[in-house]
């Protein structure tokens, strides 16, 4: 038998008003429907979420990194959705199929590029992040940024959990500008 969700998603005919108002201002994504059943957590959540995706000193790129390389070991649909942001902040397709293959260490990537994505692999593992791991994204980004990945993993990393225990069903990719994601 095919996994299906466990929960129905919730939209804005069914939902209560804040959460309704907030579900008619977003994409039709069962990542929303989902979460939606939270009604008091969805819309400060969205928030957040909205903060990491265009409120940070990261770099977009480095942050579409973080985030892809979670959806690879984590959430498959994070890496769906977060593929076409990823090539509108600059990712080239030979990053997407290196990453896509596991191969972090391709010449493609930057030292910065190389560093955040060996320390997301270890937070998205097990959370304890090898001393040479974080001396290289020390060596690469300010405490400030090195937060940032690290709350950028994490939240990704948080939500890959909730989707896969779920059991969220697959989407297309989001057209571009409606995650209000900044490039």
């Amino acid at each position: 038998m095919p996994d299906v969700a466990r929960v129905p998603y919730v939209d804005a005919d069914n939902a209560p008003p804040a959460t309704a108002k907030a579900l008619t201002r977003l994409p039709g994504l069962n990542v929303f429907g989902l979460l939606a059943h939270a009604e008091t957590a969805f819309v400060p959540w969205l928030r957040f979420g909205g903060a990491v995706l265009s409120g940070l000193a990261l770099d977009p790129l480095l942050r579409e990194l973080t985030i892809l390389q979670v959806g690879r070991l984590a959430a498959r649909y994070e890496w769906d959705q977060h593929v076409p942001i990823a090539r509108a902040c600059g990712a080239t397709d030979e990053q997407i199929a290196a990453l896509d293959a596991g191969e972090t260490g391709h010449a493609c990537f930057t030292p910065a590029q190389r560093a955040v994505l060996a320390f997301v692999a270890d937070m998205v593992r097990d959370g304890e992040v090898p001393d040479d791991t974080y001396a290289a994204l020390a060596a690469e980004l300010d405490d400030r940024r090195v937060v940032e990945v690290a709350l950028t993993a994490g939240h990704y990393l948080g939500l890959a959990r909730i989707m896969t225990a779920l059991r969220i069903d697959p989407d297309q990719a989001a057209p571009l500008g409606s995650l209000k994601a900044s490039t």
